[in-house]
């Protein structure tokens, strides 16, 4: 089976078709899925989705674009919550200095922090790094732990060092964009064994649906295209893929 290991079910435009997406998902062989939090109140959606759904998990985290409206400096939320136990990952945190550098350090702090809870709680860390490549591997190095890259973006050369240390790579329907050379470069060179796919649903849908709501089933896309990069039958492809999640999260 395909196994989305990023998406946000709970946003608002899946609500209306929820039960259609969610069998075009199972048609389409996706038959579980990471729910992933950004802050307190979509970590909680998560986990309600998770005890709801038996192929829905949780991951519950603050995402560095969420930091400076964050009031419990100690996280205790998030300690909390991750004890649920549809809870398989502290996420998404990491650094996003994409939109805005006026947090950096503040990122890092809550990052760092996330970071110390999943060792606590004996759960792998689902990172989010945007144009902050070199902070985010110098925090990874020196807080070593499981985890996933999500959504990757850095260079080749980063993500044989990412690998070297055990992390994974999470790859979405970026790789589908004509103009993709970059991941298509890293999913050519880096092993199969340290890859993941997800949706990062609503966002960045593969093609031919670009731009448009991400769905669980559009996953098959990037299957394939990882399929045709390495020359693998899709079907090994998706039984590799399957033993990674499973290595790195509880499912």
């Amino acid at each position: 089976m395909i196994i989305d290991t990023h998406i946000h079910l709970y946003d608002q435009q899946y609500q209306s078709d929820f039960s259609q997406i969610i069998d075009e998902a199972f048609a389409a062989d996706v038959r579980k899925m990471i729910v992933v939090g950004y802050d307190y109140e979509s970590s909680l959606k998560a986990i309600n989705l998770a005890e709801k759904h038996d192929f829905l998990y949780a991951a519950v985290g603050l995402h560095p674009s969420e930091v400076a409206k964050e009031k419990d400096y100690e996280l205790k939320w998030l300690k909390d919550l991750a004890l649920h136990p549809r809870v398989v990952a502290v996420g998404e945190a990491g650094l996003d200095y994409y939109w805005d550098k006026s947090y950096t350090e503040l990122q890092k702090r809550y990052f760092i922090a996330q970071i110390k809870i999943s060792e606590q709680r004996e759960l792998p860390i689902i990172v989010h790094s945007r144009d902050a490549s070199a902070d985010t591997y110098q925090i990874l190095t020196a807080n070593p732990i499981p985890g996933v890259l999500h959504c990757y973006s850095m260079s080749l050369e980063l993500a044989r060092e990412f690998v070297k240390g055990g992390y994974y790579l999470g790859i979405g329907g970026v790789l589908t964009f004509k103009n993709s050379k970059e991941i298509k470069n890293v999913v050519q060179a880096i092993s199969i064994k340290h890859l993941l796919t997800e949706t990062d649903g609503p966002y960045l849908a593969p093609e031919p649906y670009r731009g448009r709501l991400n769905k669980p089933s559009y996953l098959k896309y990037v299957v394939e295209k990882i399929a045709e990069i390495k020359g693998m039958p899709v079907n090994e492809v998706i039984a590799d893929l399957e033993k990674n999640v499973k290595k790195l999260f509880a499912i």
